[in-house]
């Protein structure tokens, strides 16, 4: 397949066909990551720039890995590295690392919006690693690859996303690439935590844990973004644990088989029970090891475009 786009900023790009495509690839350079000697000299003398104005441990060291395993040269960059600390603009810092030309720039941003910013700036690829509340594509793409290899299909599947809606980028993501991938997708979280229009998005929301987790396949909880929250969505820790951290009981009334996901980092005991986390039921660690494979395939499309 001729590779058509030139920057990754959300999943809603991206053709069903082409989704397909990336969890193709994936699978293949999932099994160079279980070789003895995990590299390939696929993007020898391509250079990727890793520019995360957030903290990040998943994301930035898979895309790391990811580049490293397919000859390719990275550099990365922390907002306490760079010089917007001292009052650079965003355009002049990309312009800046342009000048030096790298093939793509992935790209992590406080803000909704800084990766097609930087896009409309830039000749090189940029892939968006997270903006704001807005999208994370490739995290959506890990998490369709992991299900593609547990279940072989997602269609018809019953998909529930509990926890921080309204501050997730992943579960604007996910919520798009599950529904192209033919999966139906619930949404569970105290009312002040769910996101506006969110009537407009194809979902069924609930406010009930109980209610919502019977008869699903998948449960995929949200970590709290206390940090993106404004004072009063939450009345406390404990009772938000409570009414919708998730545990064994709540897998007791979903469909027989039912696995748990986090895109990570967990707050363990709040959104989700230490004993569920580390059960068989949980495809966490299976996420992490789907993210290397899946931005292989990602690096390899945006570099080489085949």
């Amino acid at each position: 397949m001729h590779w058509r786009h030139k920057h990754l900023l959300d999943v809603d790009q991206l053709e069903k066909e082409e989704i397909e495509h990336i969890f193709e690839l994936a699978r293949n350079f999932k099994e160079i990551n279980n070789r003895p000697v995990k590299k390939v000299p696929t993007l020898k003398g391509k250079s990727v720039v890793l520019f995360f104005a957030e903290p990040s441990t998943r994301t930035r060291v898979s895309f790391d890995i990811a580049g490293k395993r397919l000859s390719a040269d990275t550099f990365s960059l922390s907002k306490s590295g760079s010089s917007l600390l001292k009052g650079e603009s965003l355009k002049d810092t990309v312009l800046t690392l342009q000048a030096m030309r790298p093939d793509c720039i992935v790209i992590r941003h406080q803000f909704s919006g800084a990766a097609a910013f930087i896009a409309s700036k830039l000749n090189c690829s940029v892939i968006n690693a997270g903006d704001g509340w807005h999208a994370h594509p490739t995290q959506a793409l890990l998490d369709g690859f992991t299900l593609k290899e547990e279940w072989g299909e997602l269609a018809g599947r019953e998909i529930l996303i509990v926890g921080d809606i309204a501050h997730s980028r992943v579960a604007r993501s996910d919520v798009k690439l599950f529904t192209k991938l033919g999966a139906r997708v619930r949404l569970c979280a105290p009312r002040t935590l769910l996101p506006p229009r969110v009537d407009t998005w194809p979902v069924k929301v609930y406010s009930s844990l109980e209610e919502a987790v019977k008869g699903v396949d998948l449960i995929i909880c949200l970590r709290l973004q206390l940090e993106r929250q404004e004072k009063g969505l939450l009345p406390d820790l404990r009772e938000y644990s409570w009414r919708y951290g998730l545990g064994l009981k709540h897998l007791k009334l979903a469909r027989p088989g039912a696995k748990v996901m986090h895109p990570g980092p967990m707050n363990r005991g709040v959104e989700i029970n230490s004993e569920l986390a580390d059960s068989q039921k949980s495809l966490i660690l299976e996420q992490v090891h789907s993210g290397v494979a899946v931005r292989m395939a990602l690096l390899y499309l945006y570099l080489v475009g085949a």
